[in-house]
């Protein structure tokens, strides 16, 4: 009988470290990649300045390239005035679907893409502050080389980003991955000895 309990503690020392691996694979965080390619699967939100195309299958002349205004509405055929400022690209996908099957057409088939995104802007102490051009993935320290870089004055070490849709600006300590969104402001201050 004293075997017996022998032979079952062997058995738990032997299974004890694939419990412990199967224990912290299930609650092993996900690594910083996978979060960041997360969120860049988050559907694209329209602000005033974009330019996007919208294709109407089957109705060519429907079908074309347009500007989100300041107000933040689309003129688009047939159906006038579409607000796209605040929503989804998917949003306004079922927004133009919608309007068009209200009268117009049975069953329409739309797709929207964005061609150019709205621009950021540097300030503070960088060589060429300004109005820039977003480009996707971009990152607070490639904004900074678009703006031919950091004054000799500059703080390297943070940065202060106001988000497009935000009332206040936010200090974030700079590193390599801080992404910037179209129609941030970015801004960068002097450092103090």
């Amino acid at each position: 009988m004293k075997w017996l309990g022998s032979f079952w503690l062997l058995i738990a020392l032997a299974f004890a470290p694939l419990m412990s691996v199967a224990r912290a694979q299930s609650i092993t965080p996900a690594p910083a990649s996978a979060m960041i390619d997360s969120a860049r699967n988050v559907d694209y939100i329209l602000g005033a300045g974009d330019k996007i195309r919208v294709i109407v299958f089957g109705e060519p002349s429907l079908s074309g390239e347009f500007e989100v205004s300041g107000s933040g509405m689309i003129a688009f055929p047939l159906v006038g005035q579409l607000t796209a400022l605040g929503i989804s690209t998917s949003e306004f996908q079922a927004r133009v679907a919608a309007a068009l099957r209200d009268g117009y057409i049975k069953d329409p088939r739309v797709s929207v893409e964005v061609l150019n995104y709205r621009p950021f802007y540097i300030l503070g102490e960088v060589t060429k502050p300004g109005e820039y051009p977003y480009t996707n993935g971009l990152t607070v320290m490639k904004a900074v080389a678009t703006a031919n870089g950091f004054t000799y004055r500059a703080d390297t070490r943070k940065v202060f980003i106001k988000r497009a849709n935000d009332d206040i600006e936010r200090q974030i300590s700079l590193d390599a991955g801080t992404m910037v969104l179209p129609g941030d402001t970015i801004r960068v201050k002097e450092r103090y000895f």
